[in-house]
């Protein structure tokens, strides 16, 4: 097949395309590298700043369009797939449609579906905007109400999720939020990751449990890993002599991906169900995943066995308690990171995932 991947989220498609290369199919994936992540992609289409940048895309855009033609399938990671406002991608979203055979949308993180399913109709115990019955007003998620809601993006997004030929969520929590109103043509796929070279699953250091952390300045409170942070650093405090905390700030993702090699865990997405791809990249390198690991998770994959993930509730109290609880039985750590890299293997091996992608595609 033919396959064309437009756009990118924590190197899902560019993983995706080379599952997919090497079950044979041709794949180019246009991204922008999800901005300072920088991500690997066959054609850049990153925009620069201010009004100018937006000329310039636009241009290479146009430039682009025979290339953007005579492909199986293609695939948007979300309804905005270029760095353009929403009204310029219905035409962009049109012409797709009209050279190309089958068309996909990507259930893969911010969209109109996540925003205001999680704010209203809340399936979810906890997420992003919601805790229980209570909606979150930290300033992202009120940002993200607003620029999803009664918004010419929800026109966008509503218009390619009923016209495209399928939906496909990389998490449970998107699965959702999509299959209640699209139930005929959603489908969950479990994201892909390919296995590093060399994996250790013994712990990092024998006088310490090395804990890892992520943070990207601009959405700390929405992911709350600025909770996270003060828990560890208050159990690093605590236990100074039994606890090493490693954190990685908005940093492009080669740099962090070697900066947690050589963790025991990693801490990440406070108010997630499951583990997305930074965890479970992680998990790969058997390093274990402090974070979303709630029973739909394993049910999504039918997992019956296995529980790497240290699942935690959305307090500060219940991370202090994890990494506690951990640094304080490092004997615990190898089993868990065993299993991490079992979970991965089993459920997320990118050509695995590439070839139930070949699946949903041809049904």
């Amino acid at each position: 097949m033919k396959i064309l991947l437009l756009g990118e989220y924590s190197n899902v498609h560019a993983t995706l395309a080379e599952g997919l290369r090497e079950l044979g199919h041709e794949v180019t994936v246009i991204s922008n590298g999800d901005y300072f992540k920088n991500y690997p992609r066959d054609i850049d289409v990153s925009r620069r700043g201010g009004k100018l940048g937006g000329i310039l895309l636009m241009a290479k855009l146009y430039a682009l369009l025979p290339r953007l033609r005579g492909y199986d399938v293609v695939q948007l990671i979300n309804p905005l797939f270029f760095e353009l406002k929403a009204e310029r991608l219905f035409w962009f979203y049109r012409y797709l449609r009209k050279h190309n055979g089958k068309v996909f949308l990507g259930a893969f993180g911010m969209d109109y579906y996540w925003v205001h399913t999680c704010t209203y109709d809340k399936p979810l115990r906890y997420s992003d905007f919601n805790i229980g019955d209570e909606v979150r007003t930290d300033a992202e998620a009120v940002y993200y109400q607003r620029d999803w809601l009664g918004t010419t993006k929800e026109q966008l997004n509503k218009y390619i999720a009923q016209d495209c030929d399928g939906i496909i969520a990389g998490l449970y929590e998107y699965w959702a939020c999509y299959h209640p109103a699209f139930a005929d043509k959603t489908c969950f796929i479990p994201y892909p990751i390919k296995m590093p070279d060399s994996i250790n699953t013994e712990r990092a250091q024998k006088s310490k449990v090395v804990i890892f952390i992520g943070i990207n300045r601009e959405r700390s409170a929405y992911k709350g890993t600025d909770i996270m942070l003060k828990a560890a650093k208050d159990v690093q405090h605590k236990y100074p002599y039994r606890t090493k905390l490693i954190v990685a700030e908005s940093v492009p993702f080669a740099e962090y991906s070697k900066m947690m090699d050589g963790s025991d865990a990693i801490l990440d997405q406070l108010y997630a169900y499951t583990p997305s791809m930074n965890p479970l990249l992680a998990m790969s390198k058997g390093i274990i995943c402090i974070g979303g690991g709630e029973p739909e998770n394993y049910e999504i994959i039918n997992e019956t066995e296995l529980r790497p993930i240290i699942n935690v509730e959305p307090t500060y109290e219940s991370v202090y308690q994890a990494v506690e609880k951990l640094v304080l039985n490092p004997d615990n750590v190898p089993e868990l990171k065993r299993q991490s890299v079992e979970y991965i293997r089993k459920h997320h091996d990118y050509l695995k995932v590439a070839q139930q992608y070949i699946d949903f595609w041809r049904r």
